[in-house]
């Protein structure tokens, strides 16, 4: 229905718990009315307090003026029971407990009272749409509006249209989104909707990495943290939502897209939740917590070695340039010939492939050949990878002299690609792969995540910025070392690769040669 969205003026929050006082809030302060409805009066008096002094408070650090606020406050209304008589109503939205047969009984009972014009929406975190739907005798009224916590703070609503819902209620309840200022994504009705489906791609190889023993968990997540960017770590990112919470995730998606490799979840998160070690709310989790204080290993430091000499490989992609220079800067002695010394310490930079791999293509010597991996241009952390067969003064030695150019400094174990790499890949992969099903938008896909994730870019303009190419030599290095299907590289990334196209467009269609 046209301008449906500039009509709206009254929204119905049924449940007052967090989500819901969040998006009463959300919703009042647009500009919205806003009727609170739970089935304890005292609940729903108690939301309406906890709002109101939300915007006393916002007021207060002049985040809205005093007239605002009291106009925003003034929009509130405790209405009681749920299904209490409707008046103008132009959107229900449901925030009670995440139970299929809870929600549907609601909806079926709402949907006997509401006015016809009047839109029906879940805020369901994981349940399927289109089930909640099939409860109704007219299902094309409803849709998934999946806020994220803090509702206020977190601008980010996935908007999900169920199987049977109509076209023009998704592009009326994002334009809705938009008046209210957040930002609406299409996401589709499917496992973990679209962000906690992209979100897949980071904390499922983070886990894989750590099964196999090449890193430890501060490890990987000062990698994450200074390489990539990431405002938090995978295993510090779990610890804060709690494996109680992130698990049963893993497994419900996994499960959902019928045991889809890239989606395995890991041995460790299931031991980990059944001994109780959940993170933050336990005191205990990948880290240990004092007072809330996440306790942290310190930063490794140089061990007291003769210096040795250095020899970098990788003239042909500029690796010795910048790693070299970096080394010189510090006072090492970086030889410059075209081969190593039988006193220099060999430096390769792996990328997409182990520094074994370089050893035997090379024949360099392995007890004097250790790896640094090359992303991120060297220009923060650096990572120190080594094989089972270097010699530990030399080990010694080559983290002395990494450790002297000021970059802190992570070693980790030789594996088909370092840690950096393919968390990166995981992470473009999954993003690339909801793209090749037509299941979100690349815009939507890349939006998505950089609100609801907080990534530093979508997964598409990530894959873009470090070259597909690249990511793609990365997965297929992993895939061939491991015969682990989890690497197996999406088709959306490996045709846009060899057609130099971005991952972002989505190029000509078959329907659009009969549009």
């Amino acid at each position: 229905m046209e301008q449906w969205a500039e009509r709206a003026t009254t929204v119905r929050v049924i449940g007052t718990g967090a989500m819901g006082r969040g998006i009463a809030q959300f919703a009042a302060a647009g500009g919205l009315t806003v009727e609170l409805a739970d089935a304890r009066m005292d609940a729903v008096v108690g939301a309406v307090e906890y709002v109101g002094g939300m915007f006393d408070r916002l007021a207060a650090k002049g985040r809205m003026t005093g007239d605002e606020a009291a106009a925003a406050k003034a929009r509130l209304r405790p209405v009681g029971e749920p299904l209490t008589p409707f008046q103008d109503c132009d959107l229900v939205i449901e925030a009670v407990r995440e139970d299929l047969e809870t929600k549907r009984e609601l909806f079926a009972a709402l949907e006997k009272v509401v006015p016809e014009h009047t839109l029906l929406a879940t805020n369901t975190s994981s349940l399927p749409v289109t089930a909640i739907g099939a409860a109704l005798a007219d299902p094309g009224r409803l849709v998934g509006l999946h806020f994220f916590n803090p509702v206020p703070l977190m601008r980010l609503v996935e908007v999900i249209p169920g199987a049977r819902t109509a076209g023009w209620v998704p592009d009326a309840l994002s334009d809705l989104v938009r008046r209210l200022g957040h930002e609406p994504v299409r996401a589709p009705d499917a496992p973990g909707f679209l962000v906690n489906h992209a979100g897949r791609g980071l904390v499922t190889e983070a886990m894989q990495i750590l099964s196999e023993g090449a890193a430890e968990p501060v490890d990987i997540d000062r990698i994450a943290r200074d390489v990539l960017g990431l405002k938090m770590g995978p295993c510090e990112l779990l610890d804060l939502t709690g494996l109680d919470v992130s698990h049963p995730v893993m497994e419900s998606i996994w499960t959902g897209f019928y045991t889809e490799p890239r989606f395995r979840p890991s041995r460790i998160t299931r031991a980990r939740l059944e001994a109780g070690l959940l993170g933050r709310k336990t005191g205990e989790g990948f880290y240990t917590y004092k007072d809330g204080a996440k306790q942290e290993p310190p930063e490794v430091t140089a061990p007291t070695v003769e210096p040795r000499p250095v020899w970098v490989h990788g003239q042909e992609t500029g690796v010795r340039e910048g790693l070299g220079a970096l080394l010189s800067e510090a006072g090492v002695d970086v030889e410059s010939g075209e081969r190593p010394s039988d006193q220099a310490i060999v430096l390769v930079a792996p990328f997409g492939r182990s520094v074994v791999d370089i050893v035997q293509a090379e024949e360099f010597p392995a007890e004097r050949t250790l790896g640094v991996d090359p992303f991120g241009g060297f220009f923060t952390r650096l990572t120190l990878v080594v094989h089972p067969g270097v010699d530990r003064e030399t080990g010694r030695a080559a983290l002395a002299g990494l450790i002297a150019t000021g970059r802190p400094v992570t070693v980790v174990r030789d594996a088909p690609a370092p840690v950096a790499q393919r968390l990166l890949a995981s992470i473009v992969n999954v993003g690339c792969g909801i793209a090749e099903q037509r299941l979100a938008r690349p815009a939507d896909i890349d939006t998505g995540v950089r609100l609801g994730l907080g990534y530093p870019r979508g997964p598409l303009e990530w894959g873009d910025n470090a070259g597909a190419g690249r990511v793609l030599d990365i997965l297929r290095g992993l895939n061939a070392s491991t015969g682990d299907p989890r690497y197996r590289p999406s088709t959306w990334l490996t045709e846009r690769a060899a057609l130099g196209l971005s991952l972002t467009e989505t190029g000509t269609a078959p329907s659009d040669l009969s549009a």
